[in-house]
Order: C-alpha cells, then sequence, then structure tokens
C-alpha cells in the first residue's frame, strides 16, 4: 500500500531539496563563472558556461515539474517504469537562461556595499552567495546553521541576513524567532532563501518580520536588487534610530535642564513662618515642569508684612521666566521711587516695567497686601487676580468667609493705568487665603466647572485644621477633577493672622 500523501510530503521535500542543491549549485557557479570570463576577456567560454547554465536548468525544471505533492499518484507509473515527463514549465529555463545572461548582467560593486551574513547547510550555495556579494562590494561571513548564526550576530555588526529555510541544528524560521526576539538585532533585514514551492513557509517568515525572500537558485540580478533594497530600508531604519536617539538625548537634557529650572523657582519660595504674629504654609503643584504661578511674602519692616501671589498666561519656560523676573522685582523691592506699603502704588508701577508689549505679548495677573499686625489692617489691591478669601471666627461654631476683591486690570496690558488699594480690618483670629484660579477652576468629569463661590464656600466650611487645610482641599481638587494630574498651576497661600 502506498502511503498516504501527508505521510509522504515531508521526505519528498527533503527528495527534493537533495536533488535541487547540487543543481542550484552548478546554476550559480556557471553565472559566475561566466562574469569573471567576461571580465577577464575570455569570451570563448561563455558559450559552453551558458550552455551548462541552461542544461542545469532544464534538469531544474523537470524537477520542480514531476516531484511535486499533486503528482504523488504517479508513484505508480514511476513504480511500473514510466518515464518522468517534462511539463511544459520545463521549457521555461531556456528563455530565464538567456534573461540571465552574465553578460547583459551589471557587474559594478553593489552602491551600498554592507556587512551580510549567510546562512545556508550546503556549502557549495554558501560559497557561491559569498562569491557573487563579494563581486558586488559587499563583506561577507558564511555560517552552516541558525545556531551558528545567531552566536556571529551576538559577535559583531551586520547589516542584513541571507538566510536558508531547511538546515539542521535550527532552521530558517527558528533562527528568524530567535533573531526578532532579541533587541538588539531584531531591526536588521532578513532575506529567506527558499525554493518556489516552499513559499507558504516563506509567507509565515514574512508575517513573522522577514524583509524578503530570495528563489533559488540565485538569479544575479534579482540577488542585487534584494540586497540592494534590504540595506537601503536597514540604512534608512539607522538613520531614523539616530535621529530618535539625537531626540531623545535633547530631551533628557531639556529634562533635566527644566528640572534644574524648576527647582531653582522653588528655592525662591519663602520657607513658612512658623514663629511671630503671622504663621503661613503654601502649596504649589504646578500643571507642567514649569509653570506661570509663583508667589512670597516678606518682611517690608517691623510692622509690615508683603504678601504676593501672581499668575503669568501659559505655561512653560517663557511663563516661569517672566513669572521669577516679576517675584524678585517684589521681594527686592526693585520699582524705584514705589511705596511698598502701598499696594496701589506697587501694582501701577509693576504695570509699567512689565508691559506686555515689551514682554513678548505675555501679562499675568497679580494679588498684592500688606499685613500690619499692631493695627490688624489688611491694605491690598489685585490685577484681573481672583479675590482673596478671610476666613473669620474659624474657632466659633459660625465662621464667615469674605472675599477680598481688588479689582483692577491685567498687569500690562496698557500704560498709564492707575491701580487702587483697598484697606479690610481684621477680626481675631483669621486666616487668610490667596489663590490662583487653577484651585477653582476645575472641570469635573462630566464637563462642569468648579467655581469660585464653590471654593469659597468649602474654605468657610472646611474645619479648620491648621496645616492640613491644603493638603484637604488640594485632595478635594483632585477628587472633583477625577485626575491627580490637573489642568493649571495649583496655586495657594494660608495665612493665620
Amino acid at each position: 500500500m502506498s502511503p498516504a500523501p501527508s505521510e509522504a510530503r515531508a521526505p519528498l521535500s527533503h527528495l527534493r531539496h537533495d536533488l535541487r542543491t547540487p543543481i542550484n549549485q552548478i546554476i550559480g557557479y556557471s553565472e559566475l563563472l561566466a562574469e569573471e570570463a567576461l571580465d577577464a576577456g575570455h569570451d570563448a567560454y561563455a558559450p559552453d558556461l551558458q550552455k551548462i547554465n541552461g542544461a542545469a536548468r532544464a534538469l531544474l525544471a523537470l524537477i520542480n515539474a514531476n516531484l511535486t505533492d499533486d503528482r504523488l499518484t504517479l508513484n505508480g507509473a514511476v513504480a511500473a517504469g514510466a518515464a518522468l515527463a517534462p511539463s511544459p514549465a520545463a521549457a521555461e529555463p531556456a528563455e530565464s537562461a538567456a534573461a540571465d545572461d552574465p553578460s547583459e548582467g551589471d557587474p559594478r560593486p553593489a552602491p551600498t556595499p554592507g556587512r551580510i551574513l549567510v546562512v545556508d547547510d550546503q556549502e557549495g550555495n554558501r560559497e557561491v552567495l559569498r562569491r557573487q556579494l563579494v563581486r558586488q562590494g559587499h563583506t561577507v561571513t558564511a555560517v552552516e546553521h541558525g545556531q551558528a548564526a545567531l552566536e556571529a550576530l551576538r559577535g559583531e555588526p551586520f547589516d542584513l541576513v541571507l538566510l536558508d529555510m531547511m538546515m539542521p541544528v535550527l532552521d530558517g524560521y527558528s533562527t528568524l524567532v530567535e533573531i526578532k526576539n532579541d533587541p538588539a538585532v531584531r531591526h536588521l533585514p532578513v532575506i529567506m532563501i527558499s525554493a518556489l514551492d516552499e513559499l507558504g513557509s516563506v509567507v509565515r517568515c514574512i508575517e513573522r518580520g522577514a524583509e524578503d525572500y530570495l528563489p533559488k537558485p540565485f538569479n544575479p540580478t534579482l540577488l542585487r536588487a534584494r540586497i540592494g533594497a534590504g540595506l537601503e530600508k536597514k540604512r534608512f531604519r539607522d538613520q531614523e534610530r539616530q535621529y530618535v536617539e539625537a531626540i531623545e538625548r535633547t530631551q533628557r537634557r531639556l529634562h533635566a535642564e527644566l528640572a534644574e529650572a524648576e527647582n531653582y523657582v522653588r528655592s525662591i519660595l519663602p520657607a513658612p513662618l512658623t514663629t511671630g504674629p503671622v504663621h503661613t504654609d503654601w502649596r504649589l503643584v504646578p500643571s507642567t515642569e514649569l509653570g506661570g504661578d509663583s508667589f512670597g511674602y516678606h518682611w517690608i519692616d517691623d510692622d509690615h508684612l508683603a504678601v504676593y501671589l501672581l499668575d503669568v498666561c501659559g505655561h512653560g519656560v517663557g511663563a516661569a521666566l517672566l513669572s521669577v523676573t516679576a517675584i524678585n522685582v517684589l521681594r527686592n523691592a526693585a520699582l524705584p521711587a514705589v511705596d511698598f506699603r502701598d499696594p496701589g502704588a506697587v501694582l501701577t508701577a509693576l504695570n509699567e516695567a512689565f508691559l506686555m508689549e515689551k514682554q513678548n505679548g505675555m501679562y499675568f495677573t497679580v494679588w498684592y497686601a500688606v499685613w500690619r499686625p499692631s493695627t490688624r489692617t489688611l491694605c491690598f489691591a489685585s490685577a484681573g487676580h481672583p479675590p482673596a478669601v478671610l476666613v473669620t471666627n474659624r474657632e466659633a461654631e459660625r465662621r464667615h468667609a469674605e472675599v477680598l476683591k481688588g479689582g483692577g486690570l491685567i498687569l500690562g496690558g496698557m500704560s498709564g493705568v492707575r491701580y487702587r488699594s483697598f484697606t479690610a480690618t481684621v477680626d481675631r483670629p483669621a486666616v487668610l487665603y490667596v489663590v490662583s484660579d487653577g484651585t477653582f477652576e476645575i472641570t469635573r468629569p462630566d464637563g462642569s466647572m468648579w467655581s469660585f463661590a464653590a471654593l469659597q464656600e468649602y474654605l468657610g466650611t472646611m474645619p479648620a485644621a491648621g496645616e492640613a487645610d491644603l493638603d484637604r482641599l488640594f485632595s478635594h481638587v483632585k477628587e472633583l477633577h477625577g485626575s491627580d494630574s490637573l489642568e493649571d498651576d495649583f496655586s495657594i497661600m494660608r495665612l493665620a493672622l
């Protein structure tokens, strides 16, 4: 009884492989020798070499036509003495041989030579490929199976791999999988070497990451074209990787510089006051590495404490630079002929110093106040900034949250603006909250917005908890937003007066 077709496929495949291997080598060597003969001026050898090439191709076509899975049914006829009949395809090799006439080929070296790893278990195939590739200008390393290929790839750099399908120790597909699983070499283009009837396996390899395939026997023109295309893609990938690495290096450097700048911005913020007539605390959580919010407080003299918070439009380096510059002006009292105990005069002079037309179109809002403990009076002014919230009677059952509006246009909008000072007498005890809009312009998951009025109510009803007030508020804001990352800088100062 004849074996079932499925049982016969494996040995038939190996039979085809064994029969075609020497024929492919004859074809390869004849083409290579013909090219070398023409280059050396021995044109008389070319016709005989072409005849050898044509005969080998005809024999290869005969094998391909008859030793196929769908002709297994001929086994009985062959056993009875029937001759193998060439199929119509057997006539094609003559045309193919003519088309592959080395005299018509391009013997010039490859325009972009590379380092190529050839992996084939047949020494003759390796030698044919090696000589053809060296002739094209490439540097070639040849190994006999997949395991040796993996060891070679770990030991030296390559630009492309030519990988045979059928090999001992580790076959082509398994070798391809190992290559594509290795981050160090997965970017290398791999071209599979296969016979025409192994296209199913080739497709499987291409789906797994192979770049292309090269059929046996090796057509010099096709070999040159596919090697060239593979090397070109490798070169583009290398350039892309270099660009990405350069971008990543730049990003790391910028990140480090931004982190350094953020540390500087934080370094100029005031330390909490824990002794004396005023106790302070604050929180600043920027929406990006660098934000446009900044604040401070300092004693002008023994009885006047300046308090200020500003918010520059936008975010990033530009906003941070303007913010730091303005804060340093206030902290160092660097406005000439200005009484820094008069908030309106301070903002009027600050406006002239930071006009938008001189600041690349950037502006900011600011709330500035002066607290006088001896009289318990708070004098304040605002340039387009959200009001402060003054919470009194915090130890009593009823608490009052008063809004300290200052009015006034944004700072830097136009020249000649005069800002007005307002004064409030503060009962004892009291807590003053100075905020940026990032503390209340909070978008909820449903798209609705929290409001300043809601913040005012929250501060007025929040149990007295000292410094924990600010952490409680920030947790509440994140819960409202539904995320730990806010859309704007969260800035708030708490002053127990």
